[in-house]
């Protein structure tokens, strides 16, 4: 099979979903092996960025590629189209930080690259197979690559209270992606869109560009493009993610509730096993694959905290792990938004966050270290008691609530004791000493 590019250049214009920047992109072809190259020409001497695994810099809510600390944020629904078209060199101008999310799908996508016409090349596409099953897993989310003379996804999608379940099984062709997977949209969770405002993502999204899911109800501008749109856009984001393995991948892909980080460590897991075949040097099967810099011991981002902890709208307490030192002390913050729910009654004309929750925030963050500690999953941390309470300022909307929790004791990964403060700009606003208990998680009950 031959390297194919496109013929001519084609642009397109739209907003970032993250960014809320406007943004012009033009699509150019490339020689043979060049393979898909990011040049941001509003920067002084149009840098580039290739979009590698090994030049991962975030998965939250969408992947982020940076190299020489340019960043390119939001790739994966176009990587998707120019993968999933089976276009192989290409270059792509941007006089922004952020590919436009465009209706929220690789539709758009896909159409400007067929009007640009898809043309082969003289070399040869680099084609990888698996000969060995890899997999990962992380809580309830799992991603298995088996042996495939093909490309093939079987995705199952849910929500964590499993209204919203989903399953399909494609073999992905170019057609087959542009019929079926192109143009399922992004989706969001309606109780989870304040705390994204509050990091500051999603500042250009709307129902042009995204489905809103609120309770049983999923919110849009149009009628759902299919039935199971949910499943078909969790495929359509592995296969951008994918993207960033460099090669063509052969491989039956078996996911349950992929994400975009789960995505990138199968990535990661994938590149290392062709670089080993390709070196004939197996790694040793004691020496640990090197972390990958987004699932580092050292932060967690809100969708890898959403899957740690059981805790939602509006009690989840953690908007960001920002530091994990020596896995037994913790650095986090929380956002206190006016926006807040309890803010309603406490106390009207003169907000202030209850002294309960800047504990239960403690709980949170200390929880997260006791579980990662001790390599927990399906557990939760239940809180037990708290002790040396101290209260020193009021919080109050605007805020950043900094939580450091260290871990004093830990009895055989069942019972934990830490020690843990609130401040805000520096300042001590409350501290306490909290015991806590591991426990299997049963969210039926």
């Amino acid at each position: 099979m031959k390297q194919r590019t496109i013929r001519q250049e084609v642009s397109l214009q739209g907003r970032g979903v993250h960014t809320g920047s406007d943004v012009s992109l033009c699509l150019k072809p490339a020689p043979v092996n060049t393979g898909i190259v990011f040049r941001r020409i509003d920067l002084l001497g149009h840098p580039e960025v290739h979009p590698r695994i090994e030049n991962i810099q975030d998965c939250l809510r969408c992947t982020t590629i940076a190299e020489n600390d340019v960043k390119i944020y939001t790739t994966e629904h176009l990587l998707a189209a120019i993968v999933g078209l089976g276009i192989h060199n290409i270059g792509i101008e941007m006089n922004a930080t952020e590919v436009p999310i465009l209706d929220g799908s690789s539709k758009l996508f896909v159409q400007a690259l067929l009007e640009a016409e898809m043309v082969e090349q003289e070399a040869e596409v680099n084609h990888v197979s698996l000969t060995t099953p890899i997999s990962v897993t992380a809580g309830s989310r799992s991603l298995i690559a088996l042996p495939y003379d093909g490309f093939k996804i079987t995705c199952t999608s849910s929500d964590d209270r499993q209204f919203h379940t989903q399953h399909l099984s494609l073999d992905i062709t170019p057609e087959v992606f542009t019929s079926e997977l192109a143009p399922a949209r992004t989706f969001v969770f309606f109780e989870d869109i304040q705390s994204l405002m509050d990091v500051g993502l999603i500042q250009g999204g709307s129902l042009d560009a995204a489905l809103v899911i609120k309770g049983n109800n999923i919110l849009s501008k149009e009628p759902l493009r299919f039935s199971d749109e949910l499943v078909r856009h969790k495929m359509l984001d592995l296969v951008g993610d994918l993207a960033l393995l460099g090669k063509s991948l052969r491989a039956h892909i078996i996911a349950v509730r992929p994400g975009h980080a789960i995505n990138a460590q199968l990535t990661k897991k994938l590149s290392e096993h062709f670089s080993e075949l390709a070196s004939g040097v197996p790694k040793s099967s004691g020496t640990p694959a090197g972390p990958l810099p987004i699932l580092a011991e050292t932060s967690m981002d809100i969708q890898k905290i959403l899957n740690l902890l059981p805790h939602r709208y509006p009690f989840l307490m953690i908007d960001r792990v920002l530091e994990i030192q020596e896995q037994d002390s913790l650095k986090a913050i929380k956002n206190v938004s006016i926006n807040e729910p309890y803010f309603q009654g406490h106390f009207p004309g003169q907000a202030v966050m209850p002294g309960v929750l800047q504990i239960e925030a403690m709980a949170q963050a200390a929880g997260i270290l006791m579980m990662r500690e001790a390599h927990c999953e399906d557990k939760i941390a239940y809180f037990m008691s708290c002790d040396k309470v101290k209260f020193r300022r009021a919080v109050v909307p605007g805020d950043q609530l900094e939580i450091c929790a260290k871990i004093l004791k830990n009895r055989g990964g069942k019972i934990g004791v830490a020690e843990c403060q609130c401040s805000v700009s520096g300042k001590v606003v409350s501290s306490a000493e909290l015991m806590f208990t591991i426990v299997d998680h049963h969210p039926s009950h």
